[in-house]
Order: structure tokens, then sequence, then C-alpha cells
């Protein structure tokens, strides 16, 4: 712990330094590569399993059951109502669910009949529910309105609080990072994407957010002298910053995820409640891709986005030159 510690001050007084910017396209390689199985990996498997609140369809549960075998139940479906593609998950220690295409009535009396028969049970321990297309529908498009809408008010946000748009850029690019890497784990395990993931989803945005204020506050602080007589340069200040919240960064994550894990663990294996191990997965990926994305690609792309101003440039070469006179007046001395 000394160690860390010692590592940590380090890292902020500028002994030690981690090059985050001057390898940035390393990381921007890294992401790049990520981003690009995120998109291309689950289309492969055949897309995204999309939860019954999206696609619409019918849902049944059994309660009470001795066995939790799930091919008691997909043959149940397939013999009493063929081609409804059912999808059969456990919930809990006791309880199969069951979702299948949209059924009829008729249909629907009939699979909640074989069902209770199948696993033993009295019909009322067989619960169902429909959702329809059209509801459905109507929560996707509110969902992805509600995605627009949170960028759109990110983006603002970021211009006025740090009084430029590049900033806003840069976090932005790293928030479509964090989402696009995220969902792509779900595409890549087949996990259904749930209105509880989507709620993650635009939780774990904001946590990103909040990381990437937390740095970009330090780049601020340390690039508000920029045009005075220094040391660094642009891109040394901004890597300075960095590494002062290198630690911070690494230490709020693993407090984040630390109980975000118990949830999905617990969730999963102990409750088999798909609600929590929904929302649980999305926070712990997008807590761990958000810490990441603030670090290797929001700093870095904002060092890239200004580099070329006429007031950094000019900062830079005194900077350099500086260093150059200094370099000679100690070699003839």
């Amino acid at each position: 712990m000394a160690s860390f510690s010692k590592f940590g001050n380090d890292l902020y007084s500028g002994k030690r330094s981690i090059d985050f910017v001057g390898r940035r396209r390393l990381w921007y390689a890294i992401s790049a590569v990520l981003v690009l199985i995120a998109l291309v990996g689950p289309w492969l498997r055949g897309g995204y399993e999309f939860g019954i609140e999206f696609r619409g369809g019918s849902e049944f549960t059994v309660s009470q059951v001795s066995s939790l075998d799930q091919t008691i139940a997909t043959d149940t479906v397939n013999e009493v109502a063929p081609g409804s593609n059912p999808r059969v998950s456990t919930l809990g220690q006791d309880s199969v669910r069951v979702q299948t295409d949209e059924l009829d009535k008729t249909q629907t009396a009939s699979v909640q009949d074989a069902l209770a028969t199948a696993y033993d049970v009295p019909v009322d321990d067989v619960t169902t529910s429909f959702i329809g297309a059209t509801w459905g529908a109507d929560i996707t498009t509110q969902a992805i309105r509600g995605l627009v809408i949170f960028l759109v008010l990110v983006a603002i946000f970021m211009a006025i609080y740090f009084r430029t748009w590049k900033m806003a850029a840069a976090a932005l690019i790293a928030l479509l990072h964090d989402l696009i890497i995220t969902a792509g784990v779900y595409g890549l395990t087949g996990l259904e994407i749930t209105p509880a993931a989507v709620i993650g989803l635009l939780t774990i945005l904001g946590y990103s957010l909040y990381d990437t204020v937390v740095v970009f506050d330090k780049i601020r602080e340390n690039t508000s002298n920029l045009g005075e007589r220094g040391t660094q340069t642009f891109g040394e200040m901004v890597n300075l910053a960095i590494n002062q919240t290198l630690v911070r960064s690494i230490n709020t994550s693993i407090v984040a995820a630390l109980p975000v894990a118990s949830i999905l663990i617990i969730g999963s294996f102990v409750l088999g409640a798909s609600t929590l191990r929904d929302i649980s997965l999305a926070l712990l990926i997008g807590i761990i891709v958000g810490t990441y994305s603030t670090i290797f690609v929001a700093a870095p792309l904002y060092v890239q986005f200004r580099e070329k101003e006429a007031k950094i440039v000019k900062h830079d070469a005194r900077v350099t030159a500086d260093r150059k006179r200094a370099a000679q007046s100690s070699v003839s001395a």
C-alpha cells in the first residue's frame, strides 16, 4: 500500500510519468480494434438479441417447479405452438421463464396448460403476460431518443463548462466508444438487451462523463497559464494532468466496480434476478471501459484537436527553443 501511495505521489509530482499522449496512436489502434470487434462480431453471430420488451411477444413463468430442465419447456412449447421460437431461462431456484413470439388467446391458453402438465404444477402457477409489437417499437424509439437527448445535453454542458467545443467533442467520442463496446459485449455473448440493460448503458455513460470531467478539469488547471513562461509543452501539460488523476481514476473505478460485481454475482447466481444481472453487467463493463476511454482516448484526442492552434504552436516552439538554449549552455559550461 505504501509503495502504491508513493507511486501515486511520484505521478502527481512529475517524478514518474506514463506517456499517455505520446503513445496515443497505440491507444487509438487498441480502441479501433475493440470497436471493430464490437460492431462486426454481433452481426457475424446473427445480430443482437433483444428482450421481449423490445420485440414484443408472449411470456410464461412457471413457478414452484421441481426440475429446472429447460428442454422440457422448449419441447412442450414447440409441440403446442410450432414456430413460436421459444426462449427459455431460469429464474431463481424454482422458476422457469419462457418467451415466445406473439401468440393468440387460444395458443396462450394451450401453452399455459401444457407447461403446467409438463412441470406437474397447478395451472395457477403458470403466469402469462403479453407485450405487443407496437409497444416494443415505442420502447425502442424512446430509448434511442433518450440516448440522443443525453448526448446533446452532454455536448452543450461540456462546451459551456470548459469554454471549448473541442473538449466536448473528445468527451462525446469517448462516450460513443464506451457505448459501442458495452453493447458489443451483449451482442458477442448473446445476452438479451432489455430495458434494464439500456438503463445500465445510460448510467455508465454518466459515470464515464464524470471521470472525463475530473481529468479535463485538471487539464484546464494545468494549461491555464498557457502562453506564459513555462518549461512544458501543451502535450506535456495534458499528460501530467492525466498522470496526476490516474490513481484517483483507478481507485474510483475499483470502488465503483466492487459493489456492482457483487450485485451481478448475487443477482445472477444466487437470486436468479435477470433485471439485476442486466443492469449490473452493463454497469460493470461500462465502468471498466469508461475508465480506459477517459485516460487513453478522451485526453489524447483533446491534445490532437488543439495542437495545431497558433497559440499552442507558438508556446511549444518557445519551450523547445528554451530547452535547446539550456542544453547548449550546459555543454559550453
